[in-house]
């Protein structure tokens, strides 16, 4: 993709924020709807999931206009003013628009695997399906911003919707405690997020990622500290978003104390709109800097895999077992950015499978334990594919898609990371990866032994529901799919270099 120049402009682009104003507005019916009518949860489920159809159909629209902009390379003088509109704010590309369909994907995954906890919250219903369109619509901006300001906005709407739904059943004290420890050190992570964007400010003059990126080759900056020093803090505040170690303290707790039913997407939503802003800082902003950003990001990569691997093996709750395998994961994630650009279309391709799969395994953990429950020990999930066969293989196959088997698309994504990191000169990073993954079979594997081979008296369960079973078998289906034919998604991943 190449950029001749970026065109300023105040031009204002519906389209490029067209699924953002559906997913505020389905908002907004939600919760008049309730308000209004007082229906059945099934109806503002409806109203959620239309909204949701709504933003993925104006995506669908948008991938066709951009091949009809691009046409296969990018030309900006004659089309810049709609490839950057709202005076360079926003961002219209190919990077964007495939990460409004993976959060689009995992929203629709997320009400489905939680209906059983929409249905015991009643009225209360309403607000956590507007709390999740809402924080769907922020992360989205995060993907798309290319100022630093719209994207800490994004970040902040995303950040707080999340902060609320931890701590929606208040029946259990564990919930409130979890909603407060992320919501204080996801402060925190947003405070360090915006004194970097300050920095960078103070460094270069500009907030603007594109103009950030033209302003550093032509200059020589004598003390650099204060942009380093920048950099470094917008990484660690985007590592505290993606659970990255050792930034990672919140995970456990939030993942254990959160409604199960709720989890899984709030997981899932975080992790994609901090990997997605990350690469778009690391890779439009910062490409002359590589080699001074890579050593900080394989470090955190390294610390991120070898710490979340260890301390799941030795976990007795799935639940807190799944928060460290995160950390594992976005171990192997980064290790697809420290190659530069080039890893791009693999880390969103993994994105794109892992985060489907952990909304998919939090359905599971929401069936088996209940959908506002604090605990699921390992102990549970005994015998479960004799109470509930579906559920067992549901689960042995996101697990196994987690662990990277052979035929699963994990492996093709930890394949591709690997790959692009041994390729930017981070062989010893693979090495690390590699082995942190055998032992990610181990802890994987605890939970399918118990699950298959170990007996249980616990009595038979009751059917998770229709809307579950759907994205459960869709996150199943999705996993064995895209390990025997990934190429459709791993090229349309490897289009989205951010610009």
């Amino acid at each position: 993709m190449i950029l001749a120049q970026a065109a300023p402009s105040t031009y204002v682009s519906w389209i490029a924020i067209a699924p953002e104003i559906a997913l505020a507005l389905g908002a907004a019916i939600v919760l008049l709807v309730d308000v209004q009518f007082r229906p059945r949860i099934r109806a503002l489920g409806g109203v959620a999931s239309l909204a949701l159809a709504v933003a993925f159909g104006l995506s669908i629209l948008q991938k066709l206009r951009l091949d009809s902009l691009l046409d296969g390379s990018l030309v900006v003088p004659d089309i810049g003013r709609e490839v950057f509109p709202f005076a360079e704010t926003i961002a219209f590309d190919p990077n964007a628009v495939f990460a409004r369909f993976v959060i689009l994907i995992v929203a629709g995954l997320g009400i489905a695997s939680g209906w059983r906890l929409f249905e015991r919250l009643g009225r209360r219903a309403a607000e956590a399906l507007a709390l999740m369109l809402i924080s769907a619509a922020g992360f989205m901006f995060m993907a798309s911003s290319l100022h630093l300001v719209m994207m800490f906005l994004g970040l902040e709407v995303g950040s707080i919707a999340l902060y609320v739904l931890a701590g929606f059943s208040r029946e259990r004290s564990d919930s409130d405690e979890a909603a407060i420890k992320y919501f204080l050190l996801g402060s925190v992570a947003s405070a360090v997020f915006i004194y970097g964007v300050a920095l960078v400010f103070a460094g270069t003059g500009r907030l603007n990622l594109l103009a950030v990126a033209q302003y550093l080759p032509g200059v020589q900056i004598l003390r650099p500290g204060v942009l380093l020093a920048g950099l470094a803090m917008l990484i660690v505040g985007l590592a505290f978003k993606i659970s990255a170690a050792p930034f990672h303290s919140w995970a456990p707790d939030v993942y254990q104390g959160a409604p199960a039913g709720l989890v899984g997407y709030m997981a899932a939503a975080a992790k994609i709109g901090g990997f997605a802003a990350l690469a778009r800082i690391l890779f439009s902003a910062f490409p002359s800097m590589t080699d001074d950003w890579a050593p900080l990001v394989a470090g955190l990569a390294t610390v991120s895999m070898i710490l979340g691997a260890l301390l799941a093996a030795v976990q007795d709750d799935v639940r807190r077992l799944l928060a460290y395998s995160g950390v594992a994961h976005a171990g192997f994630i980064l290790t697809g950015l420290v190659s530069g650009g080039s890893g791009a279309g693999e880390v969103w391709f993994y994105l794109a499978v892992y985060t489907v799969q952990l909304v998919g395994a939090f359905g599971v953990v929401a069936s088996v334990a209940g959908a506002g429950s604090g605990r699921a020990s390992i102990a549970s999930f005994a015998g479960l594919a004799r109470r509930m066969p579906f559920l067992a293989t549901t689960f042995a196959i996101l697990l196994l898609g987690m662990a990277g088997l052979p035929l699963t698309s994990g492996f093709v994504a930890k394949f591709g990371v690997f790959q692009s990191a041994w390729q930017g000169g981070f062989e010893w990073l693979v090495i690390v990866g590699v082995l942190a993954s055998v032992v990610g079979f181990y802890f994987y594997l605890k939970v399918i032994v118990a699950m298959f081979m170990q007996e249980s008296d616990a009595p038979e369960m009751t059917d998770p529901g229709i809307p579950t079973r759907w994205a459960l078998g869709f996150a199943a289906t999705a996993t064995l799919a895209l390990g025997l034919f990934p190429e459709p998604l791993l090229a349309l991943a490897r289009d989205t270099l951010p610009i």
